[in-house]
């Protein structure tokens, strides 16, 4: 496991969520630390998107990234070969991370020095939408093989989401995807979401997607 840090978190209070959320949020504020919490199904390609964000990005910005699952530290070690300074969270058993997870793993983290915190939440479309995590945006990722059709199936994950990056646009070839059908399926729910269509493994439409997060990393810190 190498030089990975783990915390074991055994209790979180959802009954005061929200209110640990906003706190999580106004430290963050005061810190100057923009954190996106990224959620998406297990095989998605979150991990492969995030470094190749961490790639474009690391030469302008101080970057952490917290891998939450429920046992195991293979992406916080992926994370640490790429030379990436990062933290895994394990939740206990529960498929999501909430705030006070978020608050303590922060603190462990000291996310003072960091422009960006990345949360890589679990690989789940159902629980991470339900619980704030006190993040200054939620991103989603639904990649081409899933289908067109998940937005009519986990609503409140497209609802709860500034942005929704369509990942693995490299294998519409294989499968049957329409890209209009989707547009309008995660606007319905969500109008004012931003929508990226990209290839991590490409690299193409990328760069909108990257100009995007520095925009919302420079507003956070200048707000």
């Amino acid at each position: 496991m190498g030089n990975v840090s783990v915390i074991d978190v055994h209790q979180s209070i959802y009954a005061i969520n929200d209110d640990i959320a906003t706190n999580v949020r106004k430290q963050l504020k005061e810190e100057k630390t923009f954190m996106v919490n990224l959620m998406a199904s297990p095989g998605a390609g979150k991990t492969t998107l995030l470094l190749r964000t961490i790639k474009e990005l690391k030469d302008t910005y101080s970057i952490g990234v917290m891998e939450a699952d429920i046992e195991a530290t293979v992406d916080a070690e992926k994370m640490e070969e790429a030379g990436v300074r990062s933290i895994q969270i394990h939740t206990g058993g529960q498929c999501a991370m909430d705030a006070e997870m978020t608050a303590q793993a922060i603190r462990e983290f000291h996310t003072k020095d960091l422009d960006l915190l990345v949360m890589e939440n679990v690989g789940n479309l159902v629980c991470p939408a339900e619980t704030d995590t006190g993040a200054s945006a939620n991103v989603a990722i639904l990649s081409v093989p899933e289908g067109d059709d998940k937005p009519l199936k986990y609503p409140l994950m497209f609802e709860v989401c500034q942005a929704v990056i369509i990942s693995k646009i490299d294998t519409k070839g294989y499968f049957q995807f329409d890209d209009e059908a989707v547009i309008q399926r995660i606007k319905a729910r969500n109008p004012q979401a931003r929508i990226f269509f990209l290839s991590a493994k490409t690299g193409e439409g990328f760069d909108e997607w990257i100009q995007w997060l520095k925009q919302q990393i420079d507003d956070w810190n200048r707000s």
